[in-house]
């Protein structure tokens, strides 16, 4: 108890003794979108080239940018992995309730269920549902998305939107967040927002994640607030392990939780750190400005709906 005692009063003088960070200078977003032609071939932001033989009616979802995206798009995915998120009022509310679940783990779902769900096109994750593509591209073709930034997000949208024909709905989508985003930025750094310090954070007391500004929520949070928390080096394994220490150095105003519940039993991130004494220190937990928030949106939403609700969230919920 001494020594930790020790470090949380070193991490106070140091904190104390830091010059205070300037809040990040607004980037303007435009509000406009270029024109979108349908196309039954594209390369997404990623570089990922995807050919179908006709325009996309029938997709699997297996990404929360699927569900997210064809929300969008005005269409309904024939099957999903997602039903938390795409039940979610941002993206279908109650009509998502009717949209078959894809049965198995997710990374292991069900290939012969997907499959007779008849599909043109099945969209999942990089890095996850690769194991998988064996299988599925014997019927459909599988794309893997995951963008890092809300541009890549757009793209994404409008890569879907010129795969289904769906192009006028596409460019609306993307300006109405273009001018959401737009008008969120200008709030922000007018009004004192954007100086404020904001974390997101998940995972458990043991092994504490962070959504770092190399991650698309990170970002996104960035360009509103002042996020100073980078990832840490090129190894995805560790990139975003931060310590209370390090969480309590920063010395955030606000903290935003999403916490990856799988049973009963399980407790919310904020709980599992409510006695450490370092997390007491923290401002956002001093001021009682530590928010849990619906884990699937905010972890799993990579969709423009679903960016535009932690938008609204985040602005409602950071002080001015």
């Amino acid at each position: 108890m001494t020594r930790l005692l020790l470090v949380t009063a070193l991490l106070l003088t140091a904190c104390s003794t830091a010059p205070a960070e300037e809040p990040p200078r607004a980037t303007p977003v435009v509000r406009t979108a270029a024109p979108l032609a349908s196309s039954l071939s594209i390369t997404d932001p990623h570089g990922v080239h995807i050919t179908l033989s006709k325009p996309a009616e029938r997709v699997v979802c297996l990404n929360g940018l699927c569900d997210d995206a064809l929300a969008d798009l005005g269409l309904t995915p024939v099957g999903t992995s997602n039903p938390v998120l795409i039940t979610h009022p941002a993206l279908l509310g109650d009509a998502g309730r009717a949209v078959p679940v894809v049965p198995g783990t997710f990374g292991g779902e069900d290939v012969e269920a997907i499959a007779g769900l008849r599909p043109d096109l099945v969209i999942g994750l990089p890095g996850v549902h690769d194991a998988l593509r064996p299988a599925i591209e014997k019927f459909a073709p599988l794309w893997t998305v995951e963008p890092a930034t809300w541009e890549e997000s757009v793209g994404y949208l409008r890569a879907l939107g010129a795969l289904t024909g769906r192009t006028g709905e596409a460019v609306a989508a993307e300006e109405r967040f273009r001018g959401k985003l737009a008008d969120a930025v200008e709030r922000t750094h007018g009004n004192g927002q954007a100086a404020r310090k904001v974390l997101l954070m998940y995972g458990s007391a043991e092994a504490i994640g962070v959504d770092t500004t190399a991650s698309l929520k990170g970002h996104l949070l960035g360009q509103l607030f002042t996020y100073p928390f980078p990832a840490k080096g090129g190894d995805v394994d560790t990139a975003s392990n931060y310590s209370v220490e390090e969480l309590l150095a920063q010395q955030p105003d606000v903290v935003f939780v999403y916490s990856l519940l799988f049973a009963a039993e399980d407790r919310e991130l904020s709980t599992q750190l409510a006695d450490n004494p370092v997390w007491q220190q923290i401002p956002a937990v001093q001021q009682r400005r530590v928010h849990e928030t619906h884990a699937k949106l905010w972890g799993s939403g990579r969709g423009l709906r679903s960016l535009s609700a932690v938008v609204d969230e985040a602005l409602a919920k950071v002080p001015a």
